[in-house]
């Protein structure tokens, strides 16, 4: 397994795991699939951005179709070849200049690949990525019923420091979001524009 910067030949795999997580858990509150064209869009706006995203590739089972993109979204050579396995990613907090210095992060894995550590794995890298890029604090927003994430993310040393009930909905019921946050490095004030 590695983790690398995604490339454009990552978008199906990146949408097939969205879109598992679209149809089957409260991971991510929308409803509407998506295709590999908007995560590729989505992934040069991101990149344009300057905020990473990281996928998690594993060996590829070597199926490919047509075009030579393997049925993970893999493709031919080197560079970028795997299945995706998860991906990770940040962006800003909110829109305005103040917050310029916090970023809300995203870590999806593979239904078949949870539990078995890969998303610490992505969140370390994306951690220290973060901190690269002088990014003070990182937050999360979670539903509260995801205690696998919850419990990962307070083991990589984020706090909980919201609890918004009932804010949204899917499934048919109301959901909770917790915020969690940490703290990246101890500036004691922030630097100069």
């Amino acid at each position: 397994m590695q983790i690398i910067d995604a490339q454009s030949v990552h978008a199906p795999g990146i949408a097939a795991i969205y879109n598992d997580a679209v149809a089957h858990t409260t991971a991510v509150w929308n409803e509407q699939l998506i295709g590999a064209d908007n995560r590729a869009a989505w992934l040069a706006d991101r990149q344009a951005a300057g905020f990473p995203v990281l996928v998690a590739l594993g060996s590829d089972d070597g199926a490919r179709s047509a075009d030579g993109v393997g049925t993970s979204g893999a493709a031919d050579g080197p560079a970028g070849t795997g299945e995706v396995l998860g991906y990770a990613t940040y962006g800003p907090w909110r829109a305005f200049d103040g917050y310029r210095h916090t970023v809300e992060h995203s870590v999806y894995v593979r239904g078949d690949q949870r539990g078995k550590g890969l998303g610490r794995t992505l969140m370390e890298a994306l951690l220290e990525r973060a901190a690269a890029q002088g990014i003070h604090v990182m937050v999360a927003g979670i539903e509260a019923g995801n205690t696998g994430s919850l419990i990962l993310h307070e083991k990589l040393g984020f706090e909980k420091v919201g609890h918004l009930p009932q804010v949204g909905a899917k499934f048919g019921k109301w959901l909770d979001l917790v915020f969690l946050q940490k703290t990246l490095d101890q500036r004691e004030v922030p630097p100069g524009r």
